[in-house]
């Protein structure tokens, strides 16, 4: 997670296009393939069972993308009786959805008072009441639909290692309650003893946090919205997506769906299915690595309250445990796809930092994803044309990302997109976008130099 300042640094870098790496281009294989190393595929359940997409289909909304939101929008329009088919390149959770740290987190980025500057008086208190409720939708929802993903409520805690971030945090808790939170501050003596380090002076606690095993709701997701009569197409990417009358033609290399609806929910594995959307965003990695599970006297000195915790600063660094006992270790890392252990060292250096008990523990899984970044870490509601709708941009995604899409289905629903929790917005491209790369690498840099100096 990189925080809230300005997301890149741009400027000077014209002259260093030798220096960028070639982007990968996407092949249709299975999460197995390409991320063989990921924690996750050893718990959670199979892929979805699915048919090929026939030509011809027509339905009421075609949903691009199988990720949290995609997923959820379609199990809520389903449960509405409406036909919807979700066509996704690879399969269900292939992306952030399936990558992520699994840490179920309230609120945003911004805090909300900056919300309201800049959102104004009617959405920026709403968007700020939806992201706190978040964590409580989603755990409902894991319920209701019985979803087996290794759900734990412990809270969440943002911790900070530097005295200058006091203040800062101070001010968020006052900002969150006043909208109805019951975030704690806690003393450095509290974090020491529920992190099991003594490297942060203070923290902020939210007992709404928790963790799930990420792919395993995705899969669970992708069930539910089966169940409920959603179609659900993997290795079916969408090569195009034209407006004829009034029906959408979304073209696969399947054939072809009609449908009066389109809801693009890619994230940061969108492509140019639509004018300057790519741009809009910066698709950055996140790294994680995990341990092979703990010795019991090693696991009570890590995080032994079983928070999900992230720190305060400008590159963030963010850990759990899971329900085995392995450490999982996330933050900012290789921008590509990253395979060996090594791309990983900074964070396994920093874990020994915090806990030198796990020295000579085994580093057994790895592996690193993109997320969407918007200029201002906030996510984006777009509507570029009649029937089409994108939801993109989580800096905090996991709840947010399943809520927004029981208000999206709202929307296709009939609802006035002016009942939703953000205003529609339009498409804006980042400028030198194409450096993005070198951007975050410089804004990476910047930001250890400035949190080495607290």
């Amino acid at each position: 997670m990189i925080n809230n300042q300005s997301i890149l640094v741009w400027h000077n870098l014209a002259d260093m296009p030798r220096l960028l790496t070639k982007m990968p281009t996407p092949t249709p294989t299975p999460l197995a393939q390409d991320l063989s190393r990921c924690l996750y595929l050893e718990d959670a359940p199979p892929p979805l069972a699915v048919k090929p997409m026939a030509d011809g289909t027509r339905v009421e909304t075609v949903i691009i993308g199988g990720g949290y939101t995609g997923l959820s929008t379609a199990l809520h329009l389903a449960e509405r009786g409406r036909t919807v088919a979700v066509l996704e390149g690879r399969e269900p959770g292939w992306g952030a959805a399936g990558r992520n740290g699994g840490q179920v987190n309230a609120g945003l980025k911004e805090e909300p008072d900056d919300l309201v500057a800049r959102l104004g008086s009617v959405y920026g208190p709403r968007m700020a009441r939806f992201a706190l409720q978040g964590p409580d939708f989603l755990f409902k929802l894991i319920e209701r639909l019985q979803i087996d993903c290794g759900t734990v409520r412990s809270g969440t805690l943002r911790a900070a290692y530097s005295p200058s971030h006091i203040g800062a945090l101070q001010s968020a808790a006052d900002q969150w309650r006043r909208h109805g939170s019951s975030v704690e501050m806690w003393t450095s003596a509290q974090m020491a003893e529920q992190t099991g380090t003594s490297r942060y002076v203070g923290g902020m606690f939210d007992p709404r946090g928790g963790a799930v095993q990420p792919l395993a709701l995705a899969r669970g997701l992708a069930a539910a919205a089966q169940r409920a009569g959603a179609a659900i197409h993997s290795l079916t990417p969408v090569v195009g997506l034209d407006r004829v009358g009034s029906q959408w033609l979304v073209r696969t290399g399947s054939g072809v769906v009609r449908a009066d609806q389109v809801v693009i929910t890619t994230q940061a594995y969108t492509g140019d299915l639509w004018p300057g959307l790519r741009a809009s965003f910066v698709p950055a990695y996140s790294s994680i690595i995990a341990t092979e599970p703990l010795p019991d006297e090693v696991a009570a000195s890590v995080v032994p309250g079983n928070q999900v915790v992230y720190e305060v600063g400008n590159i963030t660094t963010y850990f759990r445990r899971d329900a085995a006992n392995r450490l999982l270790m996330g933050g900012r890392g290789a921008q590509r796809s990253a395979i060996t252990q090594n791309d990983f060292r900074h964070l396994t250096r920093y874990a020994e930092r915090l806990w030198p008990t796990l020295a000579g523990i085994r580093w057994t899984h790895w592996w690193n994803g993109q997320l969407a970044l918007t200029p201002d870490f906030n996510p984006r509601f777009h509507m570029p044309a009649t029937g089409l709708y994108i939801m993109l941009g989580y800096a905090r995604g996991l709840a947010l990302s399943s809520a927004f899409g029981a208000e999206l289905a709202s929307v296709l629903s009939g609802s006035p997109a002016e009942a939703f929790p953000l205003p529609v917005s339009p498409i804006q491209s980042i400028p030198l976008h194409r450096f993005w790369r070198l951007g975050v690498a410089a804004r990476v840099l910047q930001g250890r130099l400035l949190d080495s100096f607290g």
